[in-house]
């Protein structure tokens, strides 16, 4: 069985848009420092990394499928250029109401990835920067990491609670008793 870091896109390897807006366009997707060296760090440790998002925007109609899927695309393509491999996407493009079975809170994307990528759950973690990807990564089994922006106080439930995705990266990898040394990582900046 394999292992895999679940990430949250949104305020985890991109910047959210502004107010409750959506990134309908990969113009506006402006990724966080550390991703990509965060992201080759969990691989190099034995790690799939598995992009979970909820991408309401498909069900409001700002954004179709195909230009979502072409938006992830260059996503990966970006971060691959700098060393950063993301296995797979998954999201879910429905509306809160009525509820899915794939909308986080609910594990749905990260049980089917599961499946798909023969994925330990319990040996798995989800980091997210909200509530709700801890308590999906919870309701699958795995361990969670949260977020918190520095005007944010730590609450919840979360194994770990980080300022970024890099900083989660060195706390799972310790607790994982896999740690790397940094300054190995060279990448190009992402």
């Amino acid at each position: 069985m394999n292992r895999a870091v679940f990430l949250d896109r949104d305020g985890v390897i991109n910047r959210k848009a502004a107010g409750n807006g959506y990134i309908t366009d990969f113009r506006d997707m402006h990724f966080l420092p550390g991703v990509a060296e965060a992201i080759t760090l969990l691989h190099r440790a034995g790690f799939q990394v598995i992009v979970v998002s909820n991408q309401r925007c498909v069900a409001k109609g700002l954004i179709t499928s195909v230009q979502l899927d072409e938006i992830h695309g260059r996503m990966t393509e970006h971060l691959a250029a700098a060393g950063a491999v993301i296995d797979e996407i998954f999201y879910c493009p429905h509306e809160e109401q009525p509820p899915c079975g794939c909308r986080k809170p609910a594990p749905g994307m990260l049980l089917e990835a599961a499946r798909k990528h023969q994925i330990n759950l319990p040996a798995s973690w989800m980091v997210g920067d909200a509530e709700i990807d801890v308590d999906a990564g919870k309701r699958a089994g795995c361990k969670t990491a949260r977020l918190l922006s520095s005007n944010q106080t730590a609450n919840g439930n979360a194994d770990v609670i980080a300022s970024s995705l890099l900083d989660a990266t060195h706390q799972i990898l310790k607790l994982e008793g896999t740690a790397s040394d940094p300054s190995r990582v060279v990448l190009s900046s992402v």
